[in-house]
């Protein structure tokens, strides 16, 4: 019985959600940037862990590389030295350790692949078209006029540009200096 109320109050807030969502567009557009955000640092996360786990695979293919170069070594100094035994146990080592290189190699390949699919999921989050606002309010944020944002925006510039140029003619007028 608890379980169906539960139910019944996530489906309410939900439909209060949309119907919140679809009177108020820019709250949509809003949370879809915040969505996209949260997939792509999850994307990112997930490319740094499998980068981790290739370079552990890499560095274990490689020590099992001079594992086996050594017990191949070896072998061939006892089969010079007659201790065929030996020598056969030796190669039944080696080949255990380059049947775990195959294997270490295909779970290289399978972690190549799920990179590859990682970085296909950031290339087309990354090229997704942003969603433009659907209305002038939600252009200057909440509340704003977009005409008094862009006045507002260009008076700034102005603002910067002035600063500079008082900044290059101070510096311009320094003892010293030759321009």
């Amino acid at each position: 019985m608890a379980d169906d109320w539960l139910d019944q109050l996530e489906a309410r807030l939900e439909r209060q959600l949309e119907a919140f969502l679809a009177s108020n567009p820019a709250q949509q557009a809003l949370l879809q940037e915040q969505e996209a955000r949260d997939r792509q640092a999850q994307l990112v996360g997930e490319r740094s862990r499998l980068q981790r786990q290739a370079e552990q695979r890499r560095q274990r293919l490689l020590e099992l590389a001079r594992e086996i170069r050594s017990w191949h070594q070896r072998v061939d100094r006892a089969r010079a030295a007659g201790a065929d035994e030996l020598a056969q146990r030796a190669e039944a080592h080696m080949a255990e350790l380059m049947d775990q290189g195959r294997r270490s190699w295909h779970q290289l390949a399978e972690l190549g692949q799920q990179f590859n699919a990682v970085e296909h999921a950031l290339q087309e989050l990354a090229a997704a078209p942003a969603r433009p606002p659907t209305s002038p309010q939600a252009q200057a944020g909440p509340g704003g006029d977009p005409d008094l944002e862009r006045a507002w925006a260009a008076f700034e510039a102005q603002q910067e540009l002035e600063r500079l140029k008082t900044r290059g003619a101070q510096a311009g007028a320094t003892p010293g200096h030759q321009g």
